[in-house]
């Protein structure tokens, strides 16, 4: 099992001294420490992680020293999401990809929902349909149930991702043909957009709804990440 997360950018919507993922949540493990052993419960001890770096890395390097692998973004304070990803895919062991924002925060059973997509060979989108605030990142479906749509500029969006994503083995190579197209500053739904656009790439939305998923951006979300831990 290939994951990898990206931990490189500045997080100044939460205005930490450090690096996003090593946020404390009321647990007492940080968001990344959290990722890992829910990582590790869900694949066993033998899945790969790498993590991209940029923002004090050595921090993070630290946090993860014997359970990771790093890549290093030299451009984490200029680039978004798009090119840590594009990084990653190009680097990571051959393979199909999970991959996730260094800043989301879940409960144990969602990556167990996901596994039957990941086994079937199926690339994916997480998605919640609980919740469609503007600022987040939306998606409409096409007439076969396929992603159409995906950006914070969906009009009627149906949904949000929730910063968690597989990508095939046979799928991948488009989708770094893609991030490569990406601008700097694009995120890496982007790229996942204009191959569906333009190459007919097939992304399903997973939904994921019934399990708690916060991606923190700001205090309020870091609250109702911290509220999880009541979730039976």
């Amino acid at each position: 099992m290939n994951v990898v997360v990206l931990a490189a950018g500045l997080g100044t919507r939460l205005g930490r001294p450090y690096p996003k993922p090593l946020t404390p949540l009321a647990d007492g493990r940080s968001i990344l420490r959290q990722q890992l052993d829910h990582l590790r419960d869900a694949f066993g001890p033998q899945v790969q992680v790498t993590v991209v770096v940029g923002f004090k890395m050595s921090l993070i390097m630290e946090a993860a020293a014997d359970e990771a692998s790093f890549i290093y973004n030299e451009l984490y304070d200029q680039t978004n999401t798009s090119k840590s990803l594009l990084k990653a895919l190009r680097l990571a062991p051959p393979g199909g990809v999970l991959w996730l924002n260094g800043d989301v925060v879940f409960v144990p059973g969602l990556l167990g929902e996901l596994t039957a997509q990941i086994d079937a060979g199926q690339s994916f989108v997480a998605v919640n349909t609980d919740s469609v605030a503007d600022e987040e990142v939306k998606y409409t479906l096409d007439d076969d149930g396929y992603i159409k749509e995906l950006s914070k500029q969906v009009v009627g969006g149906l949904g949000e991702a929730v910063g968690i994503n597989y990508v095939t083995e046979e799928d991948r190579a488009v989708l770094v043909k893609h991030l490569d197209r990406c601008g700097d500053q694009d995120y890496f739904e982007r790229g996942l957009e204009t191959a569906i656009g333009e190459e007919g790439l097939r992304v399903a939305a997973v939904d994921i709804s019934q399990y708690g998923c916060v991606e923190v951006d700001f205090e309020p979300d870091l609250d109702r990440a911290n509220l999880l831990g009541a979730r039976p």
